[in-house]
């Protein structure tokens, strides 16, 4: 008696399919981008900082996986059309996108500048708006489906003292990335976005180190930070067509923040 056909990986789809990564060189996009290469994922790697990017690039090939490194300013709709062309050339048609690019200033409200206001909401809400409508445009025109990941924030769905722009960003790419995927359904293009809550990164893990950032580890129902490694199961379950018929949703890892008390 012939045995059953062995069930693929659920995420097998996505090996040989080309996804861009914004804001790749360094924190959160530089692990996702080594996440979807170790996927199967070609991987354009976009982002202003080059040496950084060639750097990764170099550990990607490493992996025996393939990729290519291409300036992208997020701020700029002509680094973004160029991006999207430089890499069709070097690897083929970008079928996902993760909009990873982001900054954040830490401020009172009252001192923030106009100049700190703009800068945040151009890189973080609008900047990921310009990627997404590019990438949208070039599948839709090309007739072929995609999957758009925006990287939100927990501090999209609630807030936080002195990072006014930050949530104020992060709270308009989670309406955003709904307004989109309800526009965007009929052409086969999926858009979500995935919304961490506090992830250990070299850049802030002194802070939590101190008295104030326990007392935020304590806030936390699973009373600890999350590891990069704990997102990968979300950005590739969002990124693959394991979620065929999920669109418009904001996935929480959090360690239970979200449903904590206030």
């Amino acid at each position: 008696m012939a045995s059953a056909p062995r069930p693929q990986p659920v995420f097998a789809d996505l090996d040989g399919k080309v996804a861009l990564v914004t804001g790749a060189f360094s924190g959160l996009g530089r692990h996702f981008a080594l996440t979807l290469a170790n996927a199967g994922c070609r991987v354009v790697l976009a982002g202003r900082r080059l040496a950084e990017g060639e750097r990764l690039l170099t550990e990607i090939r490493a992996l025996g996986a393939s990729g290519c490194v291409v300036q992208l300013d997020v701020c700029d709709a002509d680094s973004v059309s160029g991006a999207f062309f430089r890499a069709e050339q070097a690897l083929g048609a970008v079928e996902i996108v993760i909009n990873s690019a982001g900054i954040a200033t830490s401020e009172p409200a009252l001192q923030t500048t106009e100049q700190d206001w703009a800068r945040v909401i151009d890189t973080n809400l609008t900047g990921a708006w310009r990627v997404a409508q590019y990438a949208a445009q070039q599948m839709r025109d090309a007739g072929r489906p995609g999957s758009i990941i925006n990287i939100a924030s927990i501090l999209g769905l609630r807030v936080a003292q002195q990072v006014s722009a930050y949530t104020a960003a992060k709270a308009g790419l989670i309406q955003l990335t709904r307004a989109l995927a309800l526009e965007w359904a009929r052409h086969g293009i999926r858009v979500n976005a995935l919304a961490p809550g506090y992830f250990a990164t070299d850049i802030n893990r002194a802070f939590f180190e101190t008295e104030g950032g326990q007392a935020m580890v304590r806030r936390i129902p699973q009373r600890r930070l999350g590891h990069p490694a704990q997102l990968d199961g979300a950005l590739l379950l969002l990124a693959s067509e394991a979620s065929d018929y999920i669109t418009g949703a904001v996935l929480p890892v959090d360690g239970g923040h979200l449903v904590s008390s206030l």
